[in-house]
């Protein structure tokens, strides 16, 4: 199983939750959070030194986690790649990671039958 993390602009939430229906991803969470990647954000004119911008602007984005088998990872992440980009800065990131298991509290099943 893979956990894949999507970070996106909140405009394309409908987009990613049309994409996770597709997949049949059994559930997802949905989380509103602020960051910037490596273009720090928006400029607004603060302080510079020697060049080097002092403050870091935050930007409003939308995590979107979901647990998935592993056969469908790449058709997942190739979908992402063909229906969120815009072209821009700050377009998002997705992150894919290991998850060595999955249990049910309600039943304490485990393992890929829970997602």
């Amino acid at each position: 199983m893979k956990e894949i993390s999507i970070i996106i602009k909140p405009e394309k939430i409908e987009q990613i939750k049309e994409i996770a229906d597709k997949h049949h991803c059994g559930g997802m969470t949905i989380s509103t959070v602020m960051g910037c990647g490596t273009q720090l954000g928006y400029a607004d004119g603060g302080s510079v030194v020697k060049g080097m911008h002092t403050s870091i602007n935050l930007l409003p984005k939308i995590r979107v986690d979901v647990v998935v088998k592993n056969a469908a990872v790449n058709e997942i992440i190739l979908d992402i790649c063909d229906k969120i980009p815009t072209g821009n800065v700050g377009d998002g990131k997705i992150f894919v990671r290991d998850i060595e298991d999955a249990i049910r509290i309600r039943t304490g099943e485990r393992g890929e039958g829970v997602l």
